[in-house]
């Protein structure tokens, strides 16, 4: 397709200088700016501003983009809100850790949370040519520092919570903290989980929800027995919501969804209670792969999402197979520890994604939080931790696998391996069955 721009024509768009050419317009944004001079000097002739890009490649200006931003739930909470849309007759695009779907179908694999601000554009550009009034996506804390959301208009923005990750990355939560309440200075409306004291925000357009603090969407009140039943309080009235995913951080991230889709489409709340209840969760999150015996697998791998993902199955007995990956910060390792030790009844401590360093000294890492060590396994290789805890599992005991969710390849020394603990799960069950 041949564009024009500045009384320039060009047949596509790159914000990598590599690619630039006398045939291409180079995009620059804050992240390559430094490499314009680059790209022009191989013959490109057009240099585009990210606004420009909305023209150029068709993005309808009407398109509404949801942003959601935090330590945990982005993933559940962007996905529920995607689902419920659709199922209120919506058209809408959804982008994140899992890729990018659009009107219920996937048009690319997992990526960055927040892929570059081109990426991004292109998929919207895919939601436009599919007449999508929604686009929601998952805002990394790095992507709001690095700029990657430049340009972005947005509908509606939401803070889930924060606790401590990518002090390797930001090196305090101080400066965590600020990259994520950066995202909130603006006059943009916005839904921000009250219950969270770190968030600092613009408290203009901005509404509320939460459990234990007064809020705009408030949890009256809750059981969490089998799946979520809850009570949610708006303008004074009660609204039952039923669901059948598991666990209280769950009850934050359905009540973050229902909120939402409330402030965009203000559609009666029965309505979207029968939206909710077709909605079964995310693939790897708190994702039970096998009933007999129990197993589950989770993404969690920071302090508090495992401490919330233990929480919620606190009354059983559980033996947990975890670790920790390598390259990213390393004073959470012991906190996890501790926690999983709190928790479970066997401890199995083996490797995630070690990345360039040794499995081993994460796993030393690890134990430095664990002050008993009775029943606390360290077994490098995944798998065979994985298999042993299955086979060691009695009557009445969980298996938690947690950390790597719907993963399907483990990374060592810069090698991408084949690797899924949903399938080892299953090809163990296969056979001793």
């Amino acid at each position: 397709m041949i564009h024009e721009v500045k009384n320039q024509t060009f047949k596509f768009i790159t914000d990598n200088s590599n690619e630039a050419s006398v045939d291409g317009a180079f995009v620059k944004t804050a992240q390559n700016a430094a490499y314009e001079q680059e790209a022009l000097k191989k013959g490109c002739k057009t240099v585009l501003g990210v606004h420009e890009c909305f023209k150029v490649l068709g993005i309808n200006p009407d398109l509404k983009i949801v942003g959601i931003t935090g330590t945990n739930g982005k993933t559940t909470t962007a996905a529920a809100i995607y689902s419920i849309l659709l199922d209120l007759g919506k058209k809408a695009g959804l982008q994140g850790t899992r890729g990018c779907f659009i009107n219920d179908k996937c048009v690319e694999n997992k990526s960055l949370t927040t892929p570059s601000i081109l990426h991004t554009l292109i998929n919207m550009q895919k939601a436009s040519n599919e007449n999508c009034e929604y686009f929601v996506m998952e805002v990394s804390s790095h992507a709001i520092i690095q700029e990657r959301i430049e340009g972005l208009k947005f509908a509606l923005k939401i803070f889930t919570n924060i606790s401590q990750d990518h002090l390797d990355f930001h090196k305090s939560m101080g400066k965590y903290i600020s990259a994520k309440s950066s995202f909130f200075e603006d006059d943009t409306p916005k839904l921000i989980n009250k219950d969270d004291e770190h968030i600092r925000y613009n408290l203009k357009n901005a509404l509320t929800y939460g459990i234990e603090k007064s809020a705009t969407y408030q949890i009256s009140a809750y059981a969490l027995k089998e799946g979520i039943e809850m009570a949610v309080q708006y303008a004074n009235k009660i609204y039952p919501f039923s669901s059948a995913l598991q666990g209280k951080f769950n009850l934050y991230n359905l009540l973050a969804a229902v909120s939402a889709v409330h402030i965009l489409e203000k559609v009666s709340f029965s309505k979207i209670n029968e939206a909710l209840a077709n909605f079964a969760g995310v693939s790897g999150r708190m994702e039970i792969v096998s009933r007999e015996p129990l197993v589950i697998v989770d993404f969690a791998h920071t302090p508090d999402g495992i401490e919330k993902v233990l929480e919620a199955m606190r009354d059983n007995e559980l033996v947990v197979v975890f670790g920790a990956g390598g390259d990213r910060d390393k004073t959470k390792r012991p906190l996890m520890g501790k926690i999983v030790s709190k928790y479970a009844k066997r401890v199995y401590i083996t490797s995630d994604n070690p990345r360039s360093e040794d499995a081993e000294s994460i796993i030393n890492d690890i134990m430095k939080g664990i002050e008993k060590e009775e029943n606390v396994y360290r077994i490098a290789d995944r798998k065979e931790a994985t298999v042993k805890a299955l086979k060691s599992l009695e009557a009445a005991e969980v298996l938690m696998i947690l950390g790597k969710g719907d993963e399907t390849y483990q990374e060592i020394k810069g090698v991408k391996y084949p690797y899924s603990d949903k399938e080892i799960v299953q090809t163990f069950l296969k056979a001793k069955n």
